[in-house]
């Protein structure tokens, strides 16, 4: 029989890797055709399809070779053989194997060509970022979902256009990998990200700066944990500023922003939360210093600590992956109607039920459910009876916010992420703007309260207070004076 192929084609080594090759190739196209057809995508179809697969494939086409250049050899030893293959274009025989390897060669160039923009492009989705290492980024992921940017990529901000940075995240990413499968990941997961990519340069593709709008109303409904579960509400005018004298004062918030001033701090700590000294650099490039001097920190931790250029993340520290505290996410579930203000201390009980220390998500939601029925059980037996429906449909609300924002078997709640937008649960503003941070000229970085807001109007025990001038804030709760000179998250964080 006469045989097509090279006779060092025809050795054990080699059809090993032919069927190797054979075999992935055809499960390769399988499940290409199989995804181009389904609805709902299996995370792990294509990692098998264009990473793991691939690598089999050429590893099949390596050991053909490798079994052609063994037989060889061993031929070498018994026949007198040419050192190198030859090759003879006249000859038909010859000239059939070569046009048939050349467009074996083709094939397998087009098909790795389409295979390797697959496996980039996959690796760019977000279903590949948030759901293949499951268990390490369902907090991230689940979080992302529920966010304002949940129709941005991953990749959109993590890594952003050009070669450099997706290069640079392919490297941290091998790293991250390393970590899921040698169990070496931190629980949970560190903040803030090191080698993220500035701002200026994925934010700000979308939101310009420039034209940022200069004020912005805000209104807040709260509940106090109280039985009758006593509403106010808070109505704020926010001086949001921008970088653009055309569009409005740039004043305000956004006076940090680096397009007219430049501003670097130093944080001694590694979430950047303690930051004890900070330098503005204004248009006319005159620097100003403010630190704090009440001896609480040292020369060598300021010399050790992180110094850092403002960024958007600086303050928009979590614009995706966001965890609500307990207080907020009962306060807007029950303002939006998903839980019934008229139960006696809902509140109260919602917020300890969430606030329970649980082993596991799936036990907390049966531990939540089993609370607020004891809790109601215990004090308002009759309400219990009455209201069940009502009871029962605030624990089912409970139980969704436990499960965007509590992930026990990651160690992950809104405390070990501090938010920087604001300062009531977090410190936020305050972090500079707490009224210790001095000048060599004696001038402060202020913490009052006009600096970045104007309360236009309040109304708490049905007394409602209104001006556009602003109003003076008070505290739903009496504590005298003492939320002028102390942090509101010093109180509400433990809530």
């Amino acid at each position: 029989m006469k045989r097509f192929l090279p006779k060092s084609f025809y050795n054990p080594i080699s059809f090993a890797g032919t069927t190797i090759s054979v075999v992935s190739f055809s499960v390769i196209v399988f499940l290409v055709v199989l995804e181009m057809f389904q609805k709902n995508r299996n995370p792990y179809m294509g990692i098998v399809a264009f990473l793991i697969l691939p690598i089999a494939l050429f590893a099949g086409v390596a050991i053909i070779f490798l079994g052609m250049f063994l037989e060889r050899r061993r031929r070498q030893k018994d026949e007198a053989l040419h050192r190198y293959p030859r090759l003879d274009l006249n000859d038909p025989h010859h000239r059939s194997v070569f046009m048939f390897f050349a467009t074996a060669a083709v094939v397998l160039l087009i098909f790795s060509a389409f295979g390797a923009y697959q496996a980039y492009e996959y690796t760019e989705t977000v279903q590949f970022c948030g759901e293949v290492c499951h268990k390490v980024m369902k907090p991230e992921y689940t979080a992302y979902m529920y966010s304002p940017h949940a129709r941005v990529t991953c990749a959109e901000c993590h890594v952003g256009s050009g070669a450099d940075w997706y290069v640079k995240s392919k490297l941290s990413g091998a790293y991250q990998v390393y970590s899921v499968l040698f169990n070496k990941y931190t629980r949970p997961i560190e903040t803030p990200v090191r080698n993220l990519r500035p701002a200026q340069q994925t934010c700000e593709q979308c939101h310009w700066p420039k034209y940022f709008y200069t004020e912005k109303k805000i209104e807040k409904t709260y509940y106090l944990p109280d039985e009758k579960n006593t509403e106010w509400w808070i109505t704020l005018l926010m001086k949001i500023g921008g970088g653009n004298s055309e569009s409005g004062p740039t004043s305000g918030i956004h006076w940090h922003m680096n397009i007219r001033n430049k501003i670097t701090y130093i944080a001694v700590d590694s979430q950047r939360q303690v930051i004890p000294w900070v330098q503005s650099v204004g248009p006319d490039g005159k620097a100003e210093v403010y630190q704090v001097n009440d001896g609480s920190y040292t020369k060598e931790q300021l010399a050790h600590g992180e110094r850092r250029l403002m960024d958007c993340i600086d303050c928009h520290n979590r614009p995706t992956h966001i965890y609500r505290p307990p207080n907020q996410s009962v306060n807007e579930t029950m303002a939006l109607g998903g839980i019934n203000p008229q139960l006696p201390s809902i509140k109260e009980i919602s917020v300890e039920a969430l606030s329970q220390p649980y082993a596991t998500g799936n036990g907390a939601r049966d531990s939540i459910g089993i609370y607020v029925r004891e809790q109601y059980a215990l004090r308002y037996p009759r309400i219990a009876e009455t209201k069940k429906a009502g009871i029962d449909s605030a624990i089912v609300q409970l139980q969704n916010i436990y499960s965007r924002n509590f992930f026990p078997e990651m160690r992950v709640s809104w405390k070990k992420y501090p938010n920087n937008i604001g300062h009531l649960y977090d410190p936020g503003c305050f972090r500079c703007h707490d009224g210790k941070h001095v000048s060599d000229d004696g001038k402060v970085l202020s913490r009052d309260c006009n600096t970045c807001h104007v309360i236009l109007a309040q109304d708490l025990n049905d007394k409602l207070r209104l001006s556009l001038n602003g109003v003076e804030y008070r505290h739903p709760v009496d504590i005298g004076t003492a939320w002028k000179e102390m942090n509101c998250s010093d109180c509400h964080h433990e809530q």
